[in-house]
């Protein structure tokens, strides 16, 4: 059951040429913060990454504000409706009552991103994330452009850097399990906020407090300081990482190989959300560096 949405030619050009930017809006930043948490509590939940999400209803309905028709009301000339852009056979198959209202309302994103979540999942995302983002527009051009936004979502623009195509696939690695999920989800909602010493939120964060508070958030308990979740954790051959996992590193003072002094959250693409250090920021950083040390998989026990 395809989902066949029509898409506002000043979005994709009637002309056919490929689109090498990226839409407006490349910055997680720019989307409203009711729709970004939707989009990161539903990729938790269908294990599909929040960005990928995010694409869809920016390009559909730029996160529920555009002024085509159907958004708020009624159907566009396609027949699709809501902010995610739901035919009404599609909607009635895939629906979800994401607010638990006893509704499933094509118009409010509480039950339409969840829904999105849901269509994408059963036609094979994150593993399959191409086909199943052409089956919910079949459209290549569609596609290029929900995949380029992902990717500047992901990297929170810079993937986009020269002007050029970025090139999708770091977000197609989606988060090995629920818990990993929340974690970045919450480790994402922390950038911006300052490093302090021995801080683990909500207003600052030294780098293994802002792990052990996103592993936290996801009810999963991590001793609080880098060396002991080194050595809890299972370790993982580089080169093997996935979303979630922690990266380590022999920097800082009194670190050694076997007491890291600096740890990350693995985000995939080369890069971890961390709180480097003092007069920092917790930020999108790559971990290839000399220092890097290695990587764990968390094994605690659930809180």
């Amino acid at each position: 059951m395809g989902m066949l949405v029509a898409v506002i030619s000043a979005v994709i050009p009637s002309s056919g040429q490929t689109v090498c930017q990226p839409p407006p809006g490349s910055s997680a930043a720019a989307i409203p913060p009711a729709y970004l948490v939707l989009y990161r509590k539903a990729g938790a939940e269908y294990g599909i990454g929040w960005n990928v999400l995010a694409a869809v209803g920016k390009v559909e309905s730029d996160h529920g504000r555009g002024p085509g028709s159907g958004i708020r009301s009624g159907t566009n000339p396609a027949g699709a409706a809501g902010p995610m852009q739901f035919l009404a056979g599609t909607w009635k198959a895939f629906g979800v009552d994401g607010n638990k209202d006893g509704r499933t309302n094509i118009y409010d994103p509480a039950d339409a991103i969840p829904a999105a979540a849901r269509y994408l999942k059963h036609n094979g995302a994150p593993g399959k994330v191409r086909a199943a983002l052409f089956q919910y527009n079949h459209s290549d051009q569609y596609v290029d452009l929900v995949l380029r936004q992902a990717s500047a979502y992901a990297a929170q623009g810079d993937e986009t850097a020269g002007g050029r195509c970025a090139i999708p696939g770091a977000f197609a690695a989606m988060p090995p399990g629920k818990a990993a999920a929340a974690a970045i989800a919450f480790a994402r909602g922390q950038l911006g906020k300052p490093y302090r010493w021995g801080a683990e939120g909500p207003n600052a964060f030294d780098c293994s407090g802002l792990v052990y508070a996103a592993y936290r958030a996801a009810s999963v308990t991590l001793p609080r300081v880098s060396g002991d979740q080194w050595r809890q954790g299972h370790h993982i051959t580089n080169g093997q990482e996935q979303p979630g996992d922690l990266v380590f590193f022999n920097s800082g003072p009194g670190t050694s190989t076997t007491n890291p002094g600096h740890v990350g959250l693995v985000i995939g693409a080369g890069k971890m959300v961390a709180a480097p250090h003092t007069g920092t920021v917790v930020q999108i950083q790559p971990y290839t560096r000399p220092s890097l040390l290695g990587f764990t998989r968390p094994t605690a026990t659930r809180s």
